[in-house]
């Protein structure tokens, strides 16, 4: 099989509304039974991917909180792969009014229309990190922490190459995914900006894109 590994974004990729409907299920089963490897690369903390996906154990790594949390399914094992954000980032968040604020064991996130203010407060402060975009989402998460560098962790423990993987996105923040992997590819419903970056879009929105994707790599293979 020429790309080994799928590494897929969850929300507006695999799931629509949160949830990942029974036909996407079994074309991940699929691409198992084929000899292919599942990675979930998602900007979720991870006790809420849990809650909402009960079939982590189909991937053989989930990297969450944007690049920021490592998780083996099979293992039970979760990885830190930066530092906490300081206190005193969330202080001042909330003292200007940004609201709601959720903390992960790394990232800090919150929605729009706050971005404008979160960017300022990080540059003030002169806290070494990055404010990326999900949408309407906003995540500020320590310098150099993507998914791209969270999906370099996967990949080494699983001693694979980028160039056997598809990566698989919808957002602002699946660009380094895509960039990183041998085969940057958008679903139907992607942004503009990552459909233009993409070297393939699928006809299918979300979980029908995906399906559409293994279809073509099982026949490809």
């Amino acid at each position: 099989m020429k790309y080994a590994v799928i590494a897929t974004d969850y929300d507006g990729t695999l799931a629509t509304q949160g949830t990942v409907d029974e036909v996407t299920l079994a074309a991940l089963k699929r691409y198992r039974q084929a000899g292919g490897c599942l990675l979930l690369v998602t900007g979720r903390q991870l006790d809420e991917l849990v809650q909402v996906f009960p079939h982590g154990h189909l991937f053989e790594g989930i990297v969450a909180e944007n690049g920021a949390v490592f998780y083996r399914p099979d293992q039970g094992v979760t990885r830190l792969l930066a530092e906490p954000l300081p206190p005193v980032l969330i202080d001042t968040l909330v003292a200007q009014g940004v609201g709601p604020i959720s903390q992960g064991h790394i990232v800090v996130a919150t929605w729009e229309p706050h971005g404008a203010t979160v960017e300022r407060t990080v540059q003030e402060l002169e806290v070494a990190a990055t404010v990326i975009r999900n949408k309407k989402a906003v995540m500020v998460l320590p310098q150099g922490v993507n998914k791209a560098s969270g999906l370099a962790v996967a990949l080494a423990e699983l001693g694979v190459g980028p160039e056997q993987v598809v990566g698989v996105g919808d957002a602002e923040n699946d660009r380094s995914l895509l960039t990183a992997c041998g085969l940057g590819v958008a679903v139907a419903n992607a942004v503009p900006e990552l459909k233009k970056l993409a070297d393939r879009v699928m006809a299918g929105d979300r979980g029908a894109g995906v399906q559409e994707l293994i279809d073509w790599l099982l026949t490809e293979s």
